[in-house]
């Protein structure tokens, strides 16, 4: 599909309104516009790449001598500039009659803005259009998400694809997300959840939050903007949204919160809930889960997790399972001779502070036999649990071994790999 040409930019609603006068370069009318930027600065036009649009409120060109401004148009046309837009009336009483002749020479559009139009409308609706065409022919090869303009973006955010951060901001648009000042992005991967309808009542319960979501096959995807207003923890407030939101039996997952800038962060957030949705499918929990209901999780709460599987399970396994045998060697001897739950009694303990009545209630299991099974473990590894030099290479041990035992149990049930 043909690109946005600068005849097509002049229709749009807001450079209308600007009352746009052509006054050179008629014939280069349907040349493509790749952009739409605004600048005063008029030493040169090396920050072009070609085929842009250039708005100027002319409040450089007053006290500019003759040539310089020849020189100026000179360099636009040379960068292959699509046009320039010079606002007429306020800084800049009329065009200068150097600045017209010689984009005329040149074959460069000069258009004269004798309305006040504020740029950012202006940059914004052309854009927005040059992207929805460029987007309409693309995704027509590559992309199978049609006009969904939601799921086409998070798409690519979610495979780490190359954007822009104008780009985004467009699509985001396209697509009506407009993170609000202050508001905290956060990416929520979902599984065995029907369509997108949790993530509306999920929105719903965190009083209208922006949201980009869509449905992909077997996951549904979002990225939430909770509003600065909603209170407290950002992350912890999407689980408990998403707990009263989700279908029994489906698997969610957050990212951690970013802010509104910055399209790399809108992707890492996007990634982060897609690999902890992975993890939270085929890795077995360190404790015990509400009996129904969906289970929520974190890409905080799977950091350890994360960390371990950079870069994949397969590529981890032999020197995961070498941790696991130097550290927990003994104790997955006597669980392989003696039927207990002692690596995982462990790792509860840990994660909790080595509280031993929180830890007894995750275990669902009485004080005396806690202390019973700690002392054991504490014998067969010659050790003192709560020593503070342990505590990070038990944690990760035992972390390790659900890990790697879990991973190849759903590769035996046929599930998904952790990438």
């Amino acid at each position: 599909m043909p690109a946005l040409t600068l005849r097509e930019v002049l229709a749009l609603d807001p450079v209308r309104a600007a009352r746009p006068e052509l006054l050179a370069g008629e014939a280069a009318l349907d040349r493509p516009v790749r952009w739409v930027h605004s600048s005063e600065v008029y030493e040169g036009a090396n920050f072009l790449d070609g085929g842009e649009l250039l708005l100027t409120n002319g409040f450089g060109l007053t006290d500019a001598g003759d040539e310089v401004r020849r020189r100026y148009v000179r360099e636009l046309a040379a960068r292959g500039a699509a046009g320039l837009a010079v606002e007429v009336g306020r800084a800049l009483p009329s065009m200068p009659p150097e600045v017209t002749d010689e984009a005329g020479r040149f074959g460069l559009p000069l258009l004269a803005l004798h309305r006040v139009v504020p740029f950012v409308r202006i940059a914004e609706a052309a854009n927005r259009a040059i992207v929805a065409r460029g987007l309409a022919g693309r995704r027509a090869v590559v992309r199978p998400w049609g006009d969904d303009h939601a799921a086409a973006l998070l798409a690519d955010l979610a495979d780490g694809q190359a954007l822009n951060q104008p780009e985004v901001e467009a699509r985001a648009a396209l697509a009506g997300f407009h993170p609000g000042p202050g508001a905290r992005l956060l990416g929520v991967s979902l599984h065995g959840s029907r369509g997108v309808g949790a993530v509306d009542r999920a929105v719903r319960a965190l009083g209208g939050a922006g949201v980009l979501r869509a449905a992909f096959p077997g996951d549904a995807l979002a990225l939430l903007a909770v509003p600065a207003a909603v209170p407290g923890d950002p992350v912890r407030a999407v689980q408990a949204a998403f707990r009263g939101a989700a279908e029994p039996g489906a698997t969610v997952a957050v990212g951690h919160a970013v802010g509104p800038g910055g399209w790399l962060h809108w992707s890492e957030t996007l990634r982060a809930a897609r690999t902890t949705l992975e993890l939270a499918l085929t890795v077995p929990p360190a404790e015990p889960g509400a009996a129904e209901g969906p289970l929520v999780t974190s890409a905080r709460a799977l950091a350890l997790e994360r960390e371990l599987t950079r870069g994949g399970v397969a590529a981890n396994r032999d020197r995961l399972a070498a941790l696991v045998q130097h550290t927990l060697g003994p104790l997955l001897a006597w669980e392989a001779a003696h039927p207990s739950d002692l690596v995982r009694t462990l790792e509860v303990h840990l994660r909790h502070g080595c509280s031993p009545t929180r830890t007894a209630a995750l275990l669902h299991i009485g004080r005396q036999s806690l202390y019973q099974r700690l002392e054991r473990i504490e014998s067969l590894l010659d050790l003192e649990i709560d020593d503070p030099d342990l505590l990070g290479e038990l944690l990760t041990a035992a972390c390790a071994h659900r890990v790697v035992r879990g991973t190849g149990a759903a590769r035996a049930r046929g599930l998904r790999p952790v990438a």
